[in-house]
């Protein structure tokens, strides 16, 4: 397989399969296309039909884009590795939660762009964020009370939902 991403340093959604991929020990390749060259959306079309990354690239010639659909396309070919928690009403609620980092969060993301490779002075980003913030710190004590109790990831065990919110600590 191969993983079309942006940097891991800038790209939390490039970042978040390749988390993924490595902690369940799949092999593959991984070709980094940087973000803002002139050649960069040039290089992303050859790959991507979206245009955006990342973009895995199986060696049937099976394409994914999309962080969440590489995640879930991942966990049907390999149902044996431990991508999602165990049982069907852990995986539905790390489903959920994932799934609403993915479309919500909206202040937050807007605000705190990745930026891995730099410190930040802290400052106020606002009572949107701040909810944003607050609802992520519920979401993460409900799920850790709920179902942390065998470890110290969100489900006790490292799964999709810790790789989705890796960016978000």
């Amino acid at each position: 397989m191969h993983l079309y991403l942006a940097n891991k340093l800038y790209s939390s959604w490039s970042m978040r399969p390749w988390l993924i991929m490595r902690h369940v020990g799949l092999e593959f390749d991984e070709t980094v296309i940087p973000l803002r060259r002139e050649d960069t959306k040039e290089r992303i079309a050859e790959v991507s039909p979206s245009g955006k990354l990342p973009v895995l690239v199986h060696d049937d010639g099976t394409r994914v884009w999309d962080s969440m659909a590489i995640i879930s396309w991942l966990s049907d070919l390999y149902p044996d590795k431990p991508i999602w928690p165990e049982g069907i009403a852990v995986r539905g609620h790390a489903k959920a939660i994932c799934l609403e980092m993915h479309s919500g969060f909206q202040a937050l993301r807007q605000a705190c762009p990745m930026n891995l490779g730099k410190r930040f002075k802290p400052r106020d980003f606002g009572a949107d964020v701040d909810a944003d913030v607050a609802r992520v710190c519920a979401l993460w004590r409900d799920t850790r009370a709920r179902y942390g109790s065998r470890g110290p990831f969100l489900f006790g065990v490292f799964s999709a939902a810790d790789a989705i919110y890796a960016p978000v600590v």
